[in-house]
């Protein structure tokens, strides 16, 4: 696990305090990214399915960035709202100047993660659908329809580490809010790179958003789900979490 960052002492003198995303150190290691044969639920965004190798490990985000941890980028900032809660209404410009600020501020080298170091921590080692396997029920995530079309959900986020983590020891990857990661938005997956590389296009392009929200259905709480937004779009149901490569 990465420990906490040193803060630098210009930010100590007269400034509020820092709240700092605690990251969990993943392992390298391959994984098959895309959706299975046997998914009923993918579509053609998802595939091909291919293998990706990660050579080095990197470090993820235990929960979205919060409330509060955004707060002290953006000091007004959903300011009725829960800090433990997952920021949303932040756009992908928004996410990337957080992580070089706080990369400033501490000296770490955090970012957003790729689309494939996305899905690597999702799975956490799972082919199936889901992290939790086949099937995912409202104890195990946050979302508002079961397939039928049911309401079986709070109707709002929840605060980060409610619903149980998946054996990375990470949280909230299904549901709750989706998640802005660093690619260009490309509409499947031919031509993605086997070393989990993020896919980049001009500032203006379209960014994948992943992990399905608190106002979706199970579906687009896949493991394999893949949609997008504009960089400047903000949502009510959009957040992000950080990552951060080796130290050298």
């Amino acid at each position: 696990m990465i420990g906490e960052p040193a803060v630098r002492p210009d930010w100590e003198i007269g400034a509020p305090r820092l709240l700092l995303p605690e990251l969990i150190d993943l392992p390298a290691g391959s994984f098959r990214m895309g959706a299975s044969a046997d998914d009923k639920f993918a579509t053609e965004t998802e595939r091909p399915a291919h293998r990706v190798t990660f050579s080095r490990s990197f470090a993820i985000g235990r929960y979205p960035v919060t409330v509060g941890e955004y707060r002290c980028y953006s000091p007004g900032h959903e300011p009725e709202i829960p800090e433990s809660w997952p920021a949303v209404g932040v756009s992908w410009h928004d996410a990337t100047a957080y992580c070089g600020w706080l990369a400033g501020v501490t000296g770490r080298p955090f970012r957003l993660p790729t689309e494939a170091e996305w899905e690597y921590a999702c799975r956490a080692g799972s082919v199936a659908a889901f992290a939790t396997g086949s099937d995912i029920g409202p104890a195990l995530a946050n979302y508002l329809y079961s397939e039928a079309g049911e309401r079986i959900g709070f109707g709002r986020r929840t605060p980060v580490g409610t619903y149980p983590p998946n054996s990375f020891g990470l949280h909230d990857l299904h549901g709750n809010v989706c998640e802005w990661v660093a690619d260009a938005w490309h509409p499947n997956h031919a031509g993605a790179s086997p070393d989990g590389a993020a896919r980049l296009g001009a500032r203006s392009a379209r960014r994948v958003i992943r992990g399905g929200a608190w106002d979706h259905l199970p579906r687009l709480l896949r493991s394999a789900w893949r949609d997008a937004l504009p960089p400047d779009a903000r949502r009510d149901n959009v957040g992000f979490r950080l990552a951060a490569s080796p130290e050298e």
